[in-house]
């Protein structure tokens, strides 16, 4: 009968657990078409949490849009680093499928050396990579699609700007959904467009920094004076304002609060202004103060930036000789002075600028302003008139005296700002302001931006000619421009992003998904200090040994075939004796550093790989071990 009974319970475990298993499939398969959309986001800095900003831009979407995401199955083997990246590129995309309601499609494709599928990523402007010595190509990128046959790509995914991967997917997804190319109006003083504003007006060529803009947008010159801002500009560029009149002004002013977005470059001292016949009509100083202090911002008067540890070397004569000598208001601008989470200057390496001016905050009610680029703590406000016509160099570097705080070079502009016109447009006083309200009508007077104002001021013109980022070189009669610097990157960058929706301005980057320990390498650091104190004195001593040991050996090369005496013989033995120990003291030391790192690393595979599935294994044991004692004790019992 207990027999009977034990096949009834082995039957009934059996099917139990069969049901189990069918169960748990049945719920995943069920939490998968239900909760596809749903997401728990663990990761520091909500790595696949996308933005509000995303939110929108994926919502505003009226046409499918088809993305082909390209990667080379070799190259995550190669780059571990890639395979990561790839997966997270990945799974982002899918987030961005799933919330568009069907409007954008995803396909992954893992192109081959010499398939279709590689021919298809060359087609669609992709990047390779080598991968080995046969010259086999890897791709990481992307394509993008809509249904006009418009069509926007990343050639490769860099690693580099993997804190900004929303930021261009978004992007690619905006300019897919909004396929008509931005308006850009230029309105500068000085010749960009090529001639000059003196005579001869023929001469000059075209500012290397516009073909880079119009490669990306449609750039429409604009007059200087002028009442009303064209409604077809989508982003104003507006470069060395000087000379302008007051209604000029207003016309701006209105542009910029009713939510027009502009690009502001000035300067307290612009080289590329200087008159070229030496004789000063004007000084080269923008005048738009009053409407900066109205957004939140102030040129500085009569200062310009210098910083000591950015300054650029330059050859200066003095005293018929010629020297090199650091010029501290010739700035090279790294990593360190930009704002790393900010998309339009986060990939950028190095900003050259000269002579910059500064910009300051000011109480204006409602303005954001966020320092995009500054100069590092070692600076100093330096009078314009010293950096004039005739600069002296050196006596700026002798002079040079830090402020010990940064200085702020250019800034975003955001928030709602009242009108630098607050009394309305100006009065018609001069016949130039009366034959410029005579071009058109004004619309109604805004007092306040209708919403947050998009605006990034430059204290810079001269960053902007190819002097001063780009060597230019001459090939079978075509001027060709090899750059130095990413001053026009920084351009197109800021351009690219005032020209995308509020959304898409407003995203930041985020962190890389890639990650290192930081208890690992506080262990290893305290690792490395334990030894590195011994390895010093040890190389010290080396140093000392072998620095005795060629002072006898040179003495010997001066005396000439000399016979040594013993006591030398017995000082070099002594001195190559010593030379062995320390050396092999020193492979000592190394070798126990990296006994402490190994022994570091095998502790945390062997936590990562072996401890859990052992407690586990353990505690399995542990209980069937107390089911089976359970099991006699009522066997007995009966």
């Amino acid at each position: 009968m207990k027999w009977l009974e034990s096949i009834e319970k082995s039957k009934l475990g059996a099917a139990g657990l069969a049901l189990a298993v069918v169960l748990f499939f049945a719920v995943n398969i069920f939490s998968n078409a239900a909760f596809q959309a749903s997401r728990l986001d663990l990761t520091e800095g909500k790595l696949f949490t996308l933005s509000q900003g995303t939110l929108k831009v994926l919502a505003d979407i009226d046409e499918p849009i088809a993305i082909r995401l390209f990667y080379t199955k070799l190259l995550g083997e190669r780059s571990p680093r890639h395979a990561i990246y790839f997966e997270r590129v990945r799974e982002l995309l899918e987030r961005y499928a799933d919330l568009s309601q069907g409007k954008v499609t995803l396909e992954v494709i893992k192109p081959e050396p010499f398939s279709d599928s590689e021919d298809r990523a060359v087609a669609a402007g992709l990047q390779g990579i080598p991968l080995n010595d046969s010259g086999d190509l890897g791709y990481f990128g992307l394509a993008g699609a809509n249904s006009t046959d418009d069509r926007a790509s990343i050639p490769f995914f860099t690693t580099e700007r993997e804190t900004f991967l929303e930021y261009d997917l978004t992007r690619i997804v905006h300019t897919l959904a909004n396929p008509e190319r931005t308006v850009v109006g230029l309105m500068s003083p000085l010749p960009l467009n090529g001639g000059s504003t003196r005579p001869p007006f023929n001469a000059g060529p075209r500012w290397a920094v516009l073909d880079q803009i119009s490669e990306f947008f449609e750039v429409h010159p604009l007059p200087m004076e002028l009442r009303q801002i064209p409604e077809n500009i989508d982003i104003l560029m507006l470069v060395h304002p000087k000379g302008l009149s007051d209604f000029t002004r207003y016309a701006i002013d209105q542009f910029v609060l009713g939510g027009g977005r502009a690009l502001i470059f000035v300067d307290a001292n612009a080289e590329v202004d200087a008159p070229a016949d030496g004789r000063m009509r004007s000084l080269p100083r923008s005048e738009f103060n009053k409407n900066l202090n109205a957004w939140g911002l102030n040129l500085v008067d009569n200062k310009v930036a210098g910083d000591l540890d950015t300054a650029r070397r330059v050859n200066v004569r003095v005293g018929g000789k010629m020297n090199v000598v650091d010029y501290v208001v010739w700035l090279a601008l790294g990593k360190n002075n930009f704002d790393a989470g900010d998309a339009v200057i986060g990939d950028i390496s190095t900003i050259n600028v000269a002579t910059p001016g500064i910009l300051e905050k000011t109480d204006a009610p409602g303005a954001e302003i966020q320092p995009l680029i500054t100069t590092g703590p070692n600076a100093m406000a330096i009078d314009a008139e010293k950096v004039m016509m005739q600069p002296d160099p050196v006596a700026l570097f002798r002079d040079f005296k830090s402020g010990k705080k940064p200085l702020m070079l250019a800034a975003r502009v955001r928030g709602k700002v009242k009108t630098a016109f607050p009394d309305g447009p100006p009065p018609s006083d001069t016949p130039k302001d009366k034959d410029a309200k005579a071009a058109g009508t004004p619309p109604q007077h805004l007092s306040e931006s209708t919403d947050p104002v998009n605006l990034i001021v430059v204290a810079d013109v001269d960053m902007l000619h190819e002097r001063f980022w780009s060597e230019v070189r001459n090939l079978l009669g075509q001027r060709i421009f090899v750059p130095f610097a990413n001053n026009a990157d920084f351009v197109v960058n800021a351009l690219d992003n005032l020209g995308g929706s509020d959304a898409l301005i407003g995203l930041r980057g985020r962190m890389e998904s890639a990650r290192p320990f930081h208890l690992v390498q506080e262990i290893r650091q305290a690792a490395e200090r334990k030894y590195r104190d011994k390895e010093k004195s040890l190389q010290t001593k080396l140093e000392d040994v072998r620095s005795k040991l060629e002072n006898l050996q040179r003495r010997r090369g001066t005396e000439g075939d000399m016979v040594l005496n013993s006591d030398d013989k017995a000082a070099i033995e002594d001195f190559r004796t010593q030379m062995i120990v320390v050396r092999k003291g020193l492979r000592g030391v190394q070798r126990e550093l990296r006994r402490e790192i190994d022994r570091l690393d095998a502790m945390l595979k062997f936590f990562n790989i072996a401890f859990i599935p052992l407690l586990l294994g353990a505690a399995i044991i542990v209980f069937a071990l107390f089911r089976r004692t359970r099991r006699k004790v009522r066997v007995v019992a009966e």
